[in-house]
């Protein structure tokens, strides 16, 4: 923001530079250029008045000399013509050569010779290389018998231009420093508070709500608008805190009676009659007794898990050795195979409550809602954000695939909701809570939850169910004996 700031401001002074300085500029050489003129001007008027009276009385000597003597001192050709252009006084050579270079002193002869004093061309600039050519009329009127024309050539002249050009520019120059010595520490005064509350809204979208942003630097408004911005934020974080404090204390507080109530229809079991309606309702109140608890148990986990919000770089491979072991014994004893395809050395940032926790909560679902036989576990870096909003690095896809039911394309939006059941699994133990956790906790952790296709069915007759867990990848230095090491499969 602050090349924002001096991008206006330094062509506003160059502008103002220039307005000021370019007909200063314009100026200064006009007038050189007229000194000058005037200069030959008046020489060429002394050398007119002579040459008169040297022609009428035959004595031209004196002129000659006189001519000669200003060639030699200031290295200006000057002759004096007759009506023919013939040289008749004057160094003849340094003329003729002098002249060849000039396209427009004929016509400036020509002017003199009838008796006009011809005006000079202007053409001052300092890339141009024309010479000042003035000519004065030798007699009167009618009466012109020649014309003395001197042929000054103006690099001297336009050097000068250009060295008072320079003076001027960096005169002018002088203001521009000025304003960017002056802008640059005020911009940074200014927008100091904005970049601080540039990155106090980004951690806070990371889901710490905790940052405040400054309000005691910057301008008066900025002060305010921080002092706004850390109210607005002390409400949302008391508004989130209270939330998670009443999903946690519910949670809490109902299990004891409800652990009571348990406790209380299951005494009832030894005076049930066998044969009687009574066991099948105290069956049924049991399940529903087992459900609410699993209820909030998991709603109690929620509340803890949404209140860590902090992501950290893991190794893939560490959270894959301290799982592995575990999942294989867990789908073994549901007579399913497990597999894992997992490069080494993959580094990702780990969403709050562990990536751990999270795959453990795919691969539960595996096991208890697909009917699969087998349950696969793969990850691969996908490079450009893969679709990541908001993410434009390398990404790492962690997938777990079954070959079970799957779920159809048309549940798997709803899939993600809370307390959302599939028809097919009423009738299983569950809350309908793990994927719409795991979904929250991967957002928080800049990434994204997936459901796709699984792995193709034994029957053939369609793909069973994967969830891809899309985390930021953390770029890491893999040594030679990370990148022996491999996951089992």
């Amino acid at each position: 923001m602050r090349r924002r700031l001096l991008v206006v401001l330094v062509p506003l002074a160059v502008l103002l530079v220039a307005a000021l300085g370019v007909p200063l500029s314009v100026t200064v050489a006009e007038r050189e250029m007229q000194e000058t003129y005037v200069n030959r001007l008046g020489d060429v008027g002394r050398f007119a008045s002579l040459a008169e009276t040297a022609l009428s009385t035959g004595r031209t000597e004196a002129l000659q000399q006189e001519l000669t003597r200003y060639h030699d001192l200031y290295d200006i050709p000057v002759a004096l013509i007759d009506t023919s252009g013939t040289v008749l006084l004057g160094p003849a050579d340094a003329y003729a050569e002098a002249a060849r270079a000039e396209p427009a002193l004929p016509r400036t002869v020509t002017a003199a010779l009838a008796g006009a004093r011809s005006e000079p061309s202007w053409e001052w600039a300092p890339w141009a290389d024309s010479a000042l050519v003035v000519a004065e009329p030798v007699g009167r009127d009618s009466e012109v018998v020649g014309a003395v024309v001197t042929i000054s050539d103006l690099s001297k002249t336009r050097e000068l231009i250009l060295v008072r050009w320079a003076r001027l520019a960096g005169l002018g120059l002088l203001p521009l420093i000025a304003l960017a010595a002056v802008a640059w520490p005020v911009s940074a005064w200014v927008l100091r508070p904005v970049r601080k509350l540039d990155a106090a809204t980004s951690r806070i979208s990371e889901g710490d709500l905790t940052i405040r942003a400054d309000a005691e630097a910057g301008p008066v408004e900025l002060r305010r608008l921080a002092r706004s911005f850390n109210t607005m934020m002390d409400a949302v974080e008391n508004a989130v805190q209270r939330q998670r404090a009443f999903v946690s204390d519910a949670s809490h507080q109902l299990r004891n009676p409800l652990t009571s109530l348990r406790l209380a229809v299951e005494s009832l079991a030894p005076h049930l009659r066998p044969d009687g309606d009574g066991q099948q309702m105290y069956d049924v109140a049991v399940d529903e007794l087992k459900a609410m608890q699993r209820m909030l148990n998991s709603l109690q986990a929620s509340a803890r898990m949404e209140s860590m919000r902090t992501a950290s770089p893991v190794d893939l491979d560490e959270v894959l050795a301290t799982r592995v072991d575990r999942w294989r014994a867990l789908t073994a004893t549901a007579g399913q195979t497990l597999t894992v395809h997992v490069p080494p050395g993959l580094r990702v940032l780990e969403p709050p409550g562990g990536l751990g926790s999270i795959l453990d909560e795919l691969i539960s679902n595996a096991l208890r809602l697909s009917d699969a036989q087998v349950v696969e576990v793969s990850a691969q870096v996908v490079p450009g954000g893969a679709g990541v909003e908001g993410r434009d690095g390398a990404v790492v896809a962690v997938a777990v695939r079954d070959d079970g039911q799957g779920i159809d394309a048309a549940e798997r939006a709803q899939a993600l909701r809370r307390f959302w059941r599939s028809p097919r699994h009423q009738n299983v133990s569950g809350t309908g809570l793990g994927l719409a956790i795991c979904a929250d906790l991967i957002g928080a952790a800049g990434g994204e939850l997936r459901l796709a296709d699984g792995l193709p069915r034994p029957d053939g007759s369609g793909h069973g169910f994967a969830a891809v867990v899309v985390l930021p990848a953390v770029p890491q230095v893999v040594s030679p004996s990370d990148a022996e090491a491999s996951v089992p499969t």
